[in-house]
């Protein structure tokens, strides 16, 4: 007799169906786990027999051979463990295999067969939901699972003997409930920051269009404090947002408790980070840092500090939306719908602007050290502002009347204008949805962020002095795109366009 057991390996966020054979019959006794298992689904046969110990149950004395197909695709991760006791309890008539046939399974065994979560529940459970299958995972994941839908079918008990008490009718287990993230404390406000008004409003414009914004500026100027207030601008997720983030989240195992995310992701990796960590890869190809703020906020502080190989890779997901990690047999892709943002100090020393405290090689130093960063990734960001030192005046000045609520509201208008205008467009390009307007690009971009003929006539002649590639022409249109919709007017104009230019900073050695 062999058993059937359906379970999914992933490629990225894509779900692959993964069917578990198992088979017990006579000869040379052996646990063999074939169809190209990674070291940790090889060793999921000591988990197995320790668990099925623990329930009173061992092992015939027989050959019993496990084959995950289809054999050709690489099985990773211990979430194999569970489908393959399934495949075992079945072939020993301990459980009916018709009832097992209609789930999806996956869960960690521990050697007392209790069921530890395990990544990547959510997308199994909306593929099972797809596929007109249940699922059964490990009950810390059912909050998680629950979310794939109301119709989904979701067994989630805490150890194994539950599951097969379950099935036997002697036990009843009850559909998890699904769980959002906790509410974190609230995000710093930007009425902390004194100073420094126009780099706020540089800031209210990249959180109304998701640009991408670079700051310059000295040591303790404020350019960590206003990127650490950005995520208090920006509107909560969508649903369909929600869950595409969580995928991601759930992929990479590092949803707690299986509670969706609520709030944009802001991540801010250190200088050290390596490239898997950053773009994705590494034995598992686990998403990267610019995949985990998807929807969100990638903050690189110190950008001339981070390798040149490694700011390099940023160039294509920034412009692509997608982060590719490719290996010898395959290809894992990731979404990376990011906004980043970037601070650096304008020189090695950081006060290129105070001769009293600039080093001896200034200005050459400057031109060296902001040289780090490559024109092609420079000309990607929307936005170039220079954060100046704050003056002791305004640290002495009261809290600004001004906090993160007021911005923010400001912001979620401009959001809900953007939703309605590209909500009638439909799918665009490659059926990609544009939701802000950093996103537009090509003939949406001209139909919706064209200036008038003054507009036009401005940005005609700064792209020729300023010498400005198709890309920053373009971005200039985006900005201004997003500063007529703070305005709360139909058309891009003159004004707008001349803002978005005094955000195109030149850097020194271009």
């Amino acid at each position: 007799m062999v058993a059937r057991v359906n379970t999914v390996a992933f490629q990225g966020i894509e779900v692959l169906g993964i069917d578990v054979q198992v088979q017990m019959s006579g000869g040379l006794v052996a646990f063999t786990v074939v169809g190209l298992p990674d070291k940790a689904v090889g060793e999921s046969r000591e988990r197995v027999r320790a668990a099925l110990h623990a329930l009173g149950l061992a092992l015939p004395a027989k050959r019993i051979t496990v084959n995950l197909a289809p054999a050709d695709v690489l099985k990773e991760g211990s979430h194999f463990d569970l489908p393959i006791a399934l495949g075992l309890l079945t072939v020993m008539g301990v459980l009916p295999d018709a009832e097992i046939a209609r789930y999806v399974a996956l869960g960690e065994l521990a050697l007392d067969g209790a069921l530890t979560p395990v990544a990547g529940v959510l997308p199994a459970a909306i593929d099972a939901l797809a596929n007109d299958r249940g699922l059964i995972c490990p009950a810390a994941s059912g909050g998680e699972a629950a979310w794939a839908g109301p119709d989904l079918d979701v067994l989630a008990p805490a150890n194994l003997l539950a599951l097969i008490n379950h099935f036997k009718g002697t036990q009843v287990l009850t559909p998890p409930k699904p769980r959002m993230q906790e509410q974190d404390a609230p995000p710093p406000d930007l009425r902390d920051v004194k100073g420094n008004e126009t780099a706020k409003r540089a800031l209210e414009v990249a959180a109304a269009g998701s640009h991408n914004l670079l700051m310059v500026g000295p040591p303790g100027s404020g350019k960590s404090m206003l990127a650490a207030r950005l995520p208090g601008l920006l509107p909560p997720l969508d649903p369909a947002e929600a869950l595409e983030v969580s995928m991601i989240h759930s992929v990479g195992g590092l949803l707690e408790e299986g509670r969706l995310l609520r709030q944009r992701p802001y991540r801010a990796p250190h200088q050290s980070a390596s490239l898997p960590a950053l773009v994705g890869g590494g034995t598992r190809a686990k998403p990267g840092e610019i995949s985990l703020a998807h929807q969100g906020v990638l903050f690189l502080d110190e950008l001339p500090e981070f390798p040149r190989a490694l700011l390099e890779a940023l160039r294509q997901p920034l412009e692509t939306g997608k982060a590719v990690v490719s290996r010898a047999n395959h290809h894992v892709t990731y979404p990376a719908r990011v906004q980043l943002v970037a601070a650096m100090n304008p020189c090695r020393c950081g006060h290129l602007d105070d001769a009293s405290l600039a080093c001896a090689r200034a200005p050459k130093c400057a031109a060296d050290y902001q040289s780090k960063i490559s024109g092609p990734l420079f000309d990607r960001i929307d936005l170039h502002i220079d954060v100046p030192a704050v003056s002791p005046a305004d640290l002495s000045l009261p809290p600004p009347a001004e906090g993160s609520a007021d911005i923010a509201a400001r912001v979620a208008v401009a959001r809900a204008i953007q939703a309605e205008r590209y909500g009638g467009f439909g799918p665009y390009p490659a059926g990609r949805a544009v939701r802000t307007n950093a996103e537009a690009d090509g003939e949406l971009l001209e139909k919706v962020a064209s200036p008038d003929a003054p507009g036009r006539a401005l940005l005609t002649e700064a792209a020729e002095r300023l010498k400005l590639s198709a890309r920053g022409y373009h971005r200039v249109m985006r900005v201004g795109r997003t500063l007529a919709d703070l305005d709360g007017v139909e058309g891009v104009r003159r004004r707008h366009i001349a803002e978005a230019l005094s955000y195109r900073r030149i850097a020194p050695g271009r």
